[in-house]
């Protein structure tokens, strides 16, 4: 049994502090919801035995520069199942993480694990010695771990983790592979035309008399083309002139993952089909995350600091810091959800609910069964039309260049003589 020192909001509204014993953080929380108290914050006390002298906890394990980019999402997700399933089975914490990685055949993931393991082995916990390594492990992964070893629970949100992790990598699986035919149809086209426009067309136009002042200006559009393509591909200045346009788009890009973020996330959201797509699965994200953390015995606020990382849209990310700050004051979580405009009717019926019967957590991850069969569907339907788009985008464009290319010819041979 342990002290937690708590500050909570009772369902007046009245700010509460006080001290609680329980077995973990899960156990205080649920008690004091069953009186009534809703925790804004939650402390673990420590025995003075168990205090740490400043400078003598063991140095975290340095490991040299690790080749860390060739680590993936997929590689991260075994390794939770594995670890999960090693844990079920009842075995030490540092036994299952060097078994998993002996097990290991991508030399970055075996580099990772030994890391970990020797950082374990000197005295961190799994949570500090991941946190060694956030570009592989999110900052959900590491609550979560932490969440685990604090409440007791490792095992059990290992499990979790693991199904959050399967639930985004079968995202991302089914966008690559419903995109990867459209796309490579486009590219080809794309090149196609390129070099239809550069070396055909202007070797077929030479064969009609008259100026380019005379053609039809589709036919004058694509000579424009034709000769900025020409000029940029076979001169010193054209290719400086390339390589800035590259410059520029990666510095484009570069803008939006930072200052620009919010104006990007923004627009994805307004895009038709496409942004309702992106809300539904943020959602999903949004009920699964925070419904785990608070099962695992984290508080509202801290689950919410959490799941705003987790989101993958900055707008989306505001709002729930907007949320948190409401909560502080001792607003239920249900009343700034409601007031964003941003999240849907259910969430916040099922969040009122959750609140006060004191099943938050049970009831935000039954939802998000409901939200994430909602982004499935909406995944589909963007993905029938997508291809279509991208198909039909090429046939304008080489609709066009053979409209073009054919138009001075027909106008040669009924013999308007000018065109």
């Amino acid at each position: 049994m342990g002290q937690f020192v708590y500050k909570a909001v009772d369902r007046t509204g009245e700010h509460i502090s006080g001290q609680i014993e329980a077995a973990d953080r899960k156990s205080a929380v649920s008690s004091l919801s069953g009186r009534g108290q809703f925790v804004i914050e939650l402390t673990q006390k420590v025995k003075a035995d168990q205090q740490v002298e400043a400078g003598t906890r063991l140095p975290a394990v340095s490991v040299g520069r690790l080749r860390t980019k060739r680590v993936r999402s997929k590689d991260v997700l075994a390794f939770t199942n594995q670890l999960s399933t090693a844990l079920r089975a009842g075995l030490p914490l540092l036994s299952a993480v060097e078994i998993i990685r002996d097990q290991q055949h991508r030399g970055a993931m075996r580099q990772i694990l030994s890391a970990i393991a020797e950082s374990v082995r000197s005295g961190q916990s799994l949570s500090e010695a991941m946190s060694n390594h956030r570009n592989i492990f999110s900052q959900l992964y590491i609550s979560m771990i932490r969440v685990g070893e604090t409440g007791g629970i490792l095992e059990t949100t290992t499990e979790q983790l693991t199904r959050l992790l399967a639930r985004d990598e079968k995202i991302k699986t089914n966008m690559k592979n419903a995109s990867a035919y459209p796309i490579f149809v486009l590219s080809i086209g794309l090149i196609s035309v390129v070099i239809v426009i550069t070396w055909i067309l202007p070797t077929i136009l030479e064969t009609i008399g008259g100026g380019v002042a005379l053609l039809p200006w589709p036919t004058r559009i694509l000579m424009a083309v034709s000769n900025f393509l020409v000029t940029a591909l076979t001169t010193v200045q054209g290719w400086l002139f390339i390589v800035l346009i590259a410059a520029g788009f990666f510095y484009f890009f570069k803008w939006l993952r930072s200052a620009g973020r919010l104006h990007w996330d923004g627009f994805k959201l307004r895009i038709p089909v496409l942004g309702s797509v992106l809300r539904t699965i943020s959602v999903g994200r949004f009920a699964r995350t925070l419904g785990a953390l608070t099962k695992g015995g984290v508080t509202i606020l801290e689950s919410l600091a959490v799941v705003r990382d987790t989101l993958g849209n900055e707008v989306l990310g505001r709002e729930v810091d907007k949320v948190s700050e409401k909560v502080k004051t001792g607003a239920p979580l249900a009343e700034p959800l409601d007031e964003s405009g941003l999240f849907p009717a259910l969430l916040v019926q099922i969040t009122s609910v959750g609140e006060q019967t004191g099943r938050l957590d049970d009831l935000l991850l039954g939802a998000a069964d409901t939200f994430d069969e909602e982004a499935d569907a909406a995944i589909t339907r963007f993905m029938a039309i997508f291809p279509a788009v991208l198909i039909l985008l090429l046939a304008l464009i080489i609709g066009f260049i053979i409209v073009s290319t054919l138009l001075p010819i027909v106008m040669v041979q009924l013999g308007t003589g000018a065109f």
